[in-house]
């Protein structure tokens, strides 16, 4: 096990009826904040007004900002900078799911860096300040309510970036799984391969003697295959929404990487492909993760085995190649009954960017190359594999 450094201050309020609490749960940190969401499904819900009364009733002005999209863009996130700027805001109430979140934080480095915000995303430099983000969530999948982790697409590069600071922590996330009832199935499922690949970039490691944050990975795997298709099935099932949202919060509030060199080389891989290709992020993950497993597997086949057999269920008393291959077949065919895709042409990528987003991934297109991954060290080429196996 590695030395560890970890504190997480995320304050979580979870179940029914706290988004009503929101106002008063804020004001301590902020008498004015940016109400920050995407479309209109809080409007239509009610649940816009809902977070509104609550403000109000809590003496907390608000002004808003909404039109965040999935991939969240850096041309909304220097509108609200300066939005922020002009209204003396405190603090940023993100109403929605990661992307959301991650606008919101992208806003709250904004407002304090002296220079341009994409630059802290590009350059990976520690931040000195942000403003407080709270997150009132909307969609489980990101676990970014709890997390430092923020990732913004620049449309005009396209590029996709993610960044991490203990800044950026929100002080509060509020989960009521009642809220997930309306949500379509195709973000059930990206959802869910989402999270799940959020403990993948963890649990797959060389690091030995992680016994506890093993078995804490394959809980939330398994709580997470569990679930998922019943919410899928059921909708509007509290049970098992309330399981999938602890488990998406768990799976990135940094508790399951603990003592572990991390991954992270399907994430940087997928990243290539939504800022290209604007598909889901869950669903890049669903298409490139099972193949992703069959490139590195043998580079520590016991942690694979142990995934199998502890996780997939897998009989162990075989050759350990059949029992890796049989849990990653598995895999696939979990996320075949959520309606995940399986291929990258089902999300319409063509062959033709293949070697271009793998040469990005790996910093090759720039002239400095760093290998992605922490199991298995993948240059370009081998980046290009992955993407090749996963047409």
């Amino acid at each position: 096990m590695l030395n560890y450094d970890f504190q997480n201050w995320t304050r979580i309020l979870f179940g029914k009826g706290y988004e009503e609490r929101v106002g008063e749960e804020i004001k301590p940190y902020a008498n004015k904040v940016l109400l920050h969401y995407g479309g209109g499904s809080i409007k239509e819900s009610g649940l816009y007004d809902r977070v509104v009364e609550s403000l109000r009733n809590a003496e907390v002005e608000f002004v808003e900002l909404g039109g965040v999209k999935p991939n969240p863009r850096l041309e909304l996130v220097y509108e609200g900078i300066e939005l922020c700027k002009k209204e003396e805001v405190e603090l940023i109430l993100a109403v929605g799911g990661g992307s959301v979140i991650d606008s919101a934080k992208a806003i709250a480095i904004g407002v304090f860096y002296e220079g341009d915000v994409w630059e802290v995303y590009e350059q990976k430099e520690p931040i000195e300040k942000a403003l407080y983000v709270a997150a009132l969530l909307t969609l489980p999948a990101a676990g970014s309510e709890s997390s430092v982790s923020s990732v913004i697409t620049n449309e005009e590069k396209q590029r996709k970036i993610g960044f991490d600071d203990f800044h950026i922590r929100p002080v509060l996330g509020v989960i009521n799984p009642e809220l997930f009832f309306t949500l379509p199935k195709n973000q059930i499922a990206n959802g869910a391969a989402d999270m799940m690949s959020h403990v993948f970039e963890r649990y797959f490691t060389t690091t030995r003697h992680t016994d506890l944050t093993d078995g804490l990975c394959e809980a939330t795997l398994r709580t997470v295959m569990k679930n998922a298709p019943i919410v899928y099935e059921d909708p509007e099932n509290y049970d098992a929404w309330a399981e999938i949202g602890f488990s998406g919060s768990i799976a990135h509030n940094d508790l399951l990487g603990l003592g572990r060199e991390h991954d992270w080389a399907c994430h940087g891989m997928e990243h290539e492909l939504s800022a290209l290709y604007d598909v889901a992020h869950g669903a890049g993950l669903a298409v490139l993760t099972p193949n992703w497993m069959e490139y590195v597997y043998k580079d520590n086949i016991d942690i694979f085995v142990q995934f199998a057999v502890n996780v997939m269920g897998v009989r162990s008393h075989r050759d350990k190649d059949a029992v890796v291959l049989e849990g990653i077949a598995r895999l696939r065919e979990f996320f075949n009954k959520l309606g995940l895709p399986a291929t990258l042409s089902e999300l319409g990528v063509n062959g033709d960017n293949l070697e271009l987003m793998a040469k990005r991934a790996t910093g090759e297109a720039y002239e400095h190359e760093v290998p992605l991954g922490g199991l298995k060290k993948l240059r370009w080429i081998d980046v290009f594999m992955i993407y090749y196996k996963s047409k």
